[in-house]
């Protein structure tokens, strides 16, 4: 058996990505090895949202070469979104890379392996190779990732991803569910849909199936389960899909809706299509239909030309729309973007680490005042990890809770827990 060491990268997706790679290599006599000294083939899976990721690639790249110095088998391969991104100039930059390959190129990867021993590659082409039916080994656990779309149509003007992962192309339903089946009968009790825009799901596909169609799928297997789905876009969450959250049995309570910023001209700038008004109102029909919802966000702090006034708008949405938990990033220019063209309305690094730290100040304070609306309440809490002595887990509403009493329990166990108290970032209570 030969030996394959992998390093992911980025987001959920790339997650994903990584353990179709590693259930496609056990195919061709590949077993993954967590001893990064000794292996045959080396393959960092990379995101390339910000430059920070893409730099932490090229570092693991550097280390990897002067690895291959000692042992000259070994084949080294970049994938995923910086592959696609950059292509034929990471062969020039890096001599001892063997193999570039985008992520709608992973099930060429077995071909590709076999014609690195006599070339070096760059695999980047522009259309969707499908999915071949090579098994997907998964990190052991309670929640699974499953991929029920690729792509973006969307084009917000800081964002790679349209021209990294291409455009939206949804699975059918029926194989989504034969996978979730599979998923279920290896025991995991979680699974999380992934997609750009997972409400735009279907629109590609023959008549049309949505998102809220393939979400009631999903809630009639049979089992005692959980389902979340990420991302939405704002303006893309039907009634419909709200409906069915609403009246499911295991769909999670919790919406991730990124707003990206709190200011109407920075919004257009951005291209998003809604301004704050709007966002608002979708916030407000999410919970005014549904109980105990969580709604999170995403935040950029000081993109191009935004304003000490404009950013302190986003400070009062995360106030105003009393959001429960937010993701933030400073902006971080990308090649090819709109936004990234914006040079003479850059911030000064600084200001941007100013501001992103203001942000997350106003994210505490907001996780803090969320958290607090659960104490004496009874939640449903799904066992995921045991640290110190100590249970822990989720609620259906994504909120980490600490069971503080001394009863044994399994990873994998539902248990019904009263918030006695919480923290900043998770909850604490003794079951019921």
């Amino acid at each position: 058996m030969k030996k394959v060491y992998i390093d992911t990268l980025g987001c959920q997706m790339n997650k994903y990505d990584t353990e179709r790679i590693l259930g496609m290599l056990t195919h061709f006599d590949y077993i993954q090895t967590k001893e990064e000294s000794n292996a045959d083939l080396y393959i960092v899976n990379t995101c390339a949202i910000r430059q920070l990721s893409a730099d932490k690639a090229y570092s693991r790249l550097g280390n990897w070469g002067r690895i291959k110095k000692e042992n000259k088998q070994a084949k080294i391969v970049i994938a995923g979104c910086v592959a696609q991104l950059e292509g034929e100039k990471l062969l020039k930059k890096f001599p001892y890379l063997d193999l570039v390959v985008g992520p709608q190129n992973i099930y060429e990867l077995p071909d590709l392996l076999k014609k690195i021993e006599n070339e070096r590659i760059c695999a980047t082409k522009d259309y969707f190779c499908e999915d071949k039916n090579y098994n997907i080994k998964r990190e052991k656990g309670v929640n699974a990732w499953l991929s029920i779309m690729e792509g973006c149509n969307n084009f917000c003007s800081y964002c790679v991803v349209p021209y990294t992962r291409g455009r939206e192309r949804s699975r059918e339903i029926g194989a989504i569910v034969k996978e979730a089946e599979n998923i279920l009968s290896q025991g995991y009790k979680e699974i999380t849909l992934l997609g750009q825009n997972v409400d735009s799901y279907g629109k590609n596909l023959e008549g049309k199936p949505n998102f809220a169609k393939l979400l009631q799928e999903l809630d009639k297997l049979e089992g005692k389960f959980r389902i979340r789905f990420t991302s939405s876009y704002p303006t893309d969450i039907t009634d419909e899909v709200i409906e069915t959250v609403k009246n499911a049995d295991k769909i999670c309570e919790c919406f991730h809706i990124p707003m990206q910023s709190g200011n109407d001209r920075i919004l257009k700038a951005m291209n998003r299509r809604y301004n704050v008004e709007q966002y608002k109102e979708i916030v407000e029909k999410i919970r005014k239909n549904i109980k105990n919802v969580t709604i999170t966000s995403d935040f950029i702090a000081g993109f191009p030309g935004e304003t000490e006034k404009e950013f302190m708008d986003t400070i009062r949405a995360i106030d105003e729309l009393q959001l429960d938990y937010s993701n933030t990033a400073a902006y971080s220019p990308r090649p090819i973007t709109k936004a990234g063209k914006m040079t003479d309305l850059f911030i000064e690094e600084n200001e941007k680490k100013r501001r992103l730290a203001i942000l997350n100040d106003k994210v505490k304070e907001a996780h803090l005042k969320s958290n607090k609306k659960y104490i004496n309440k009874t939640m449903e809490v799904l066992i995921d990890n045991i640290k110190d002595g100590v249970y822990q887990g989720r609620t259906r509403n994504n909120k980490v809770v600490h069971i503080t009493d001394n009863k044994n329990y399994e990873i994998g166990q539902f248990v019904n827990v009263k918030i006695e108290r919480v923290s900043t970032w998770c909850c604490f209570g003794k079951s019921e």
